[in-house]
């Protein structure tokens, strides 16, 4: 359930980035109350009910201050867990546990958060044949897990960043001068640059949906803010020769109503933007 995003040199840098940001020279509170040699166990408890994520970095993160910490993970990522559960064990150097407490914690109940949210989205659709996408709302330096957890809940990522993609949205088009003219200019420049990536353009209403079948050459129509009787038009004009994709706005109360228009795609910045962290503690044995 890696995504090939996630590389080890990617968790690497992260890991690196986070010690230095929260270790510093130093953890001076077990540095000064805890003997370097004090060994003892601990383990993380679920506070709420949710879908767990990051269960993979426990490891990685302790294993950075204590080589030898013995980390027993007691359920696996994607999981459905309950409040009270003890889904992990470690044993090890007291310092170490309690050096990487914070990050792992932080972490975790981010990405748990957002494979939670996912999953319950995910699940009013399942049955209608629409894919749940993620977007690039996500925070600064936490894309790699963000969009990780999202797989890990059940929905599909977006694109990754602004290099893997043509994504032609409102702006673009406006200061190119209108949809026809912005991927006129983009065929150009794929076929110029030997770049071979797929396009996507925003509409706004019916008559920008025409403009974009009529200029030819785009993989994906988004359907922003339109309301359900528009999208349901849109996906017949459309009639398979582009995916589509609704975005704006969507939520629990509506997401139903807008697969069962038929759009191959809905896409949700909440996922990563607008979640609750999931409550997890770490506790000593």
């Amino acid at each position: 359930m890696r995504p090939e995003y996630v590389t080890q040199e990617g968790l690497d840098d992260f890991i690196d980035r986070a010690f230095q940001e929260d270790l510093g020279d130093g953890d001076h509170s077990s540095l000064a109350s805890i003997p370097a040699e004090a060994v003892k166990s601990a383990y993380l408890v679920m506070k709420e009910d949710g879908v767990i994520a990051g269960m993979a970095l426990a490891p990685l993160i302790f294993h950075r201050l204590d080589s030898e910490m013995k980390i027993e993970p007691l359920v696996n990522d994607g999981d459905h867990v309950k409040t009270g559960d003890v889904i992990l064990r470690l044993r090890g150097k007291v310092r170490a546990i309690l050096g990487g407490e914070r990050l792992l914690l932080n972490c975790m109940q981010r990405m748990s958060g957002i494979a939670t949210k996912t999953a319950q989205l995910n699940k009013l659709i399942s049955d209608t044949g629409t894919k749940l996408l993620d977007t690039r709302k996500t925070t600064p330096n936490m894309r790699m897990l963000e969009k990780w957890a999202v797989v890990i809940g059940g929905g599909v990522n977006h694109r990754y960043g602004l290099y893997d993609m043509i994504m032609l949205k409102d702006n673009h088009n406006d200061f190119a001068g209108g949809i026809t003219a912005a991927v006129n200019a983009t065929k150009k420049y794929l076929k110029e640059a030997e770049h071979k990536l797929k396009i996507e353009v925003e509409t706004r209403d019916l008559q920008e949906v025409i403009e974009a079948l009529t200029v030819g050459g785009v993989d994906r129509i988004m359907l922003d803010n339109m309301s359900t009787e528009e999208m349901t038009e849109a996906v017949k004009l459309v009639a398979g020769r582009s995916e589509t994709e609704a975005s704006g706005g969507i939520t629990e109360e509506t997401i139903r109503s807008v697969a069962e228009t038929g759009v191959d795609y809905i896409s949700v910045g909440a996922l990563t933007h607008s979640i609750k962290s999931l409550d997890i503690s770490l506790k000593a044995e």
